[in-house]
């Protein structure tokens, strides 16, 4: 930005408007066609344009008009027209508009006269206020509040200006005489507001003088008094003891805002617990009141920031923060329970856990939107509880496993991975967690979620009556053998189309790369997890079809896979348990039956794709196992899995011990630390408020907590040098970088022993960054120092670079300018990126979602998929990092990651995807991973690889 600016108004750059149109529609007498003239010449010098032959026709035909809404565009003119000349000073024509603003003053309608008011509040140029400040004082008297209010507002620009004291020496007095006689309330805020800023003692003195009258003051006025509190209590931490029972007293005001801000100011100036205490109250007050989300979130915020620093006090708060789920917004609930989770303790664990199985009973009617995230939020609280706190397992646990079979996967995964972990955590409830999965092992209609069940089922069921149920379950779920007729085997070509149909929308779609946790690829070709649909192969309706019958036929061979172990250990169990033989042998027998029943269903031609490798081989050695136990397999399967998930459980506190550890900030006091005894203090004229804090005061100053935020080290290393110790002008550099905002706290010295004139720091950015405002100009006396602050914006992540100049004019030659160049500044990315956590399952579906890797699109002639990649490898020298994957069947698949440094840039990792189509070409794509963009390279005569675009 070039200059200051004030005003801001949309402007269209289709249709200017040309200066001579403008000119005569101002010199007519129709009031109408002035107002739109002046609006597009307001226009046009918003947005760069010059028009100096304007002023003129405006001061003679404008200026007598007595329309009120000519004079405010008038006064709009004005304020953005330039009034000086490039040396600072005031234009002579610039004295023409004085007599008219003095008659604006004097005018008789007050709207004229606090709009002139306004507007002189706007300007800079002491040489056009200085014959005015006699109209503006006789306005403090006006009969009118809006004409006194931006009176008070004028009186307090004119007093802040560089000559303002000079040239209203007595504001301070007049404004003080001023507020004890006013009734307006915006009038008495504006008055304070200027005492405030310009003269605090007196500003403290009004505000002690009507200490009892506080309450019943406006709520403009009420937020001054608190910004003024915070500002005296911050350069004056002594007598912050009075204040604080001003800042109590506001809590009962009947404005939301000013109670908002009164528990704001108490958190920031006292940490005495009935100070915390009541700003907690009154958060969690505003918490329930407040309609708007937005101020909810922020609420929680600010009880998120209580909770990190007197976590013993908001612990009493817990379940009025937890009061804040009756909202139906996700975001709000999320905090809102992550708050509440790092409050609870032994006392009042029951009470969080009763309010958290209230809210998942009220999820199961499906009335609100999002009823399953929720749920899957909530399960994820009590499982947390749970963990930290055992003895209430036993009371969430059959009321969470109703929810297995959750059309919602996700939260149907939490409930049966809580279930997991409790059942070996608490041994006491394993008989009735096993009785009620088995009750309710039919509902369950997710494969991962049957997967993990099924493990459940494998290893917790001992007793004899167990082992017999759960083989049983199983049995019911899958139905009757075999899956499928050697007749329908017979017609499977007929049935191909409408089979294929159904399932391949299931498979086909899997049948591309995954990425894997290190970043590289590989092929996925297990079916893909959907709500279950029912197979052609079953007669009848859904409801009476297995859920593991469905799912299996439905292509999973994984859980098929699963199946097959579970029978297995439940049978091991079993020949521990049942006396009778012939009961095992029947037992065994089944499962064998079952088995090999899924091997002959994968192997058909009834499905569209045949079973997986590793699913086959899995059940086949479950099916040589049973047919030849040995003690040492036994031992193996029947407790060498359970003993991996204790160690894994224990691993998991482990870390999460670590965690908690890592984030305890320990603090320390230096040896020569100040120590205050609090017994031997007077206590004379101190309130218990008082009292209370100066113990926590003297505790946080023990423990070193004051000192633990000043890290200089750190802020030392931030600046840079910008201009050489020879320099006439020293500056220096303090850079703050906070998400995508830097700032520039810059330190200038005048070394010589002349005053400096018009001083500009003049920066300009290379990259990606984005200057914010350009800086106003200074006068350094001689041997002074000036801070400057310049604001910039970081638009991408890339790598920036600032630079720039420092210009100035000395008192004995004006006319020449000095220019020094500073050094340059670098941006780097690392600067404002900072480290974060992520789940494997988060980060592969962020991967995926974010295609970051340019695609390379396939055109070749080659007919075998195979003999294409060898191509690619001996063209390109690259090296083959995992070997190729193909799928057999009608189409040809193969994927590959390979690695090449010279051909596509440095440490590049190439995935290359072919699939041979049904009439014998070659299609798929190539994506490359590499620092060099826009890669076009041909690899011998037949192959060409062009870029399609990088997502």
């Amino acid at each position: 930005m070039e200059k200051s600016c004030s005003l801001l108004v949309h402007f269209d750059k289709g249709t200017p408007a040309l200066a001579n149109e403008i000119k005569e529609a101002l010199e007519g007498n129709d009031a109408g066609a002035k107002i739109e003239a002046l609006k597009k010449a307001i226009m046009l010098l918003l947005n760069g344009e010059t028009i100096p032959q304007l002023f003129i026709t405006i001061i003679r035909y404008v200026l007598p008009s007595e329309d009120h809404t000519v004079q405010k565009l008038l006064l709009l003119y004005l304020e953005i027209i330039d009034k000086t000349d490039s040396r600072g000073k005031v234009l002579p024509e610039m004295i023409l508009i004085c007599q008219n603003l003095r008659n604006n003053l004097q005018h008789p309608n007050e709207y004229i006269r606090g709009v002139t008011l306004r507007f002189l509040c706007r300007l800079n140029e002491s040489e056009i206020i200085e014959p005015l400040i006699p109209s503006i004082l006789s306005n403090l008297e006006h009969r009118h509040p809006f004409v006194r209010r931006n009176a008070v507002l004028a009186v307090m620009s004119v007093y802040k200006l560089p000559q303002g004291e000079q040239l209203l020496d007595s504001a301070p007095e007049i404004v003080e005489k001023f507020l004890s006689s006013e009734q307006d309330p915006s009038s008495k805020r504006n008055a304070f507001l200027m005492l405030f800023s310009c003269a605090q003692d007196r500003a403290i003195n009004y505000l002690f003088t009507n200490i009892d009258r506080i309450n019943d003051w406006g709520e403009q006025l009420q937020m001054i008094v608190l910004e003024l509190i915070r500002k005296v209590c911050r350069t004056n931490k002594g007598e912050k003891g009075k204040y604080i029972k001003i800042i109590i007293s506001l809590l009962t005001a009947p404005s939301t805002a000013v109670i908002y801000e009164c528990a704001s100011t108490l958190v920031s100036l006292s940490s005495a617990p009935t100070a915390i205490r009541a700003a907690a109250s009154t958060y969690c007050q505003l918490l329930l009141s407040q309609s708007d989300n937005n101020v909810k979130l922020i609420v929680l915020d600010r009880l998120n920031e209580l909770k990190s620093s007197n976590r013993e006090i908001m612990v009493e708060m817990v379940m009025d923060v937890l009061r804040a789920l009756s909202s139906p917004n996700l975001d709000i609930r999320r905090k809102t329970i992550d708050i509440a989770l790092e409050l609870i303790t032994p006392r009042n664990i029951d009470e969080v856990v009763l309010m958290l199985k209230k809210e998942v009973v009220k999820t199961q009617n499906g009335e609100q939107e999002k009823n399953g995230e929720y749920r899957q939020m909530l399960v994820q609280a009590i499982h947390s509880c749970a963990v930290k706190f055992p003895e209430v397992a036993s009371t969430v646990v059959h009321l969470l496993m109703d929810f297995l079979g959750d059309t919602n996967v996700a939260s149907a995964m939490d409930v049966v991975i809580f279930v997991r972990e409790i059942i070996e955590t608490n041994p006491k409830l394993r008989i009735s967690i096993i009785t009620r999965l088995l009750d309710t092992f039919y509902q369950i209609r997710a494969a991962r979620v049957c997967s993990c069940a099924l493990w459940i089922i494998g290893e917790y069921c001992l007793s004899l009556s167990e082992v017999e149920s759960g083989i049983a379950t199983i049995k019911q779920c899958l139905g009757d053998l075999p899956f499928y007729t050697v007749s329908e085997e017979g017609e499977g070509g007929q049935d191909a189309s409408r089979t294929t149909q159904q399932v391949n929308s299931t498979t086909v779609s899997s049948r591309r790369p995954a990425i894997l946790a290190d970043g590289t690829y590989a092929t996925q070709s297990a079916a893909l997890e959907t709500a279950m649909s029912p197979p052609t192969l079953v007669q009848g309706p859904l409801s009476s079809v297995g859920n593991l019958r469905s799912l299996i036929l439905s292509g999973d061979f994984f859980l098929g896979a699963v199946v097959a172990c579970t029978l297995t250990k439940l049978v091991l169990r079993l020949e521990e348990v049942q006396t009778s033989k012939v009961e095992v042998n029947k037992a065994t027998s089944q499962a064998l039956l079952i088995m090999v029943s899924m091997l002959q269903l994968g192997q058909s031609s009834v499905l569209p794709h045949p079973i997986d490798n590793d699913s086959h081989d899995r059940i086949v050695l479950c099916i040589r196992l049973l047919c030849n136990t040995g003690d040492e397999i036994r031992k193996i399967w029947l407790q060498s899995c359970r003993q991996s998930f204790v160690k894994m459980l224990a691993d998991k506190q482990r870390r999460e011990t670590e965690e908690i550890k890592a984030k305890a900030q320990i603090s320390n006091a230096q040896p020569d630390d100040l120590i205050d005894f609090y017994h031997l203090k007077s206590r004379k004229g101190m309130s218990q408020l008082e009292l209370e804090d100066e113990v926590q005061d003297d505790l946080k100053r023990a423990t070193g907590e004051f000192t633990k935020d000043a890290d200089d080290a750190n802020k030392l290393n931030r600046i840079l040098q910008l201009t050489g110790f020879s320099d006439p002008v020293y500056a220096e550099a303090y850079v703050t970088v906070h998400h995508y905002d830097i700032v520039l706290d810059v330190t200038v010295i005048n070394r010589t022993k002349e005053t400096l004139q018009n001083l500009c720091l003049e920066l300009a950015t290379m990259g990606d960054l984005k200057l914010v405002e350009r800086l106003q100009n200074y006068t350094l006396a001689p041997e002074s120092s000036k801070q400057i602050k310049a604001n910039i914006k970081v638009s991408s992540t890339e790598t920036g670079v600032i630079f720039g100049n420092i210009v100035y004019e000395t008192s004995s030659n004006v006319l020449e300018r000095t220019v020094i160049v500073l050094n340059d500044i670098h941006i780097d990315i690392m600067d404002y990126i900072s480290p974060a956590s992520c789940a494997d399952v988060a980060f592969r579906t962020m991967w995926a979602e974010f295609e970051w890797e340019n695609k390379v699109a396939v055109n070749t002639v080659i007919q075998d998929e195979r003999d294409f990649l060898n191509h690619i490898i001996k063209s390109t020298n690259m090296k083959c990092l995992t070997p190729p994957s193909a799928l057999e069947g009608d189409c040809g698949f193969l994927a590959a990651n390979l690695y090449a440094k010279s051909v596509f840039g440095e440490d590049a990792l190439v995935n290359v995807s072919i699939e041979k189509q049904s009439d014998g070409k070659l299609s798929g794509y190539i994506r490359i991973r590499s620092k060099t963009q826009g890669i076009a390279l041909s690899l011998g005569d037949k192959i060409t690889l062009k870029q399609k675009g990088a997502a």
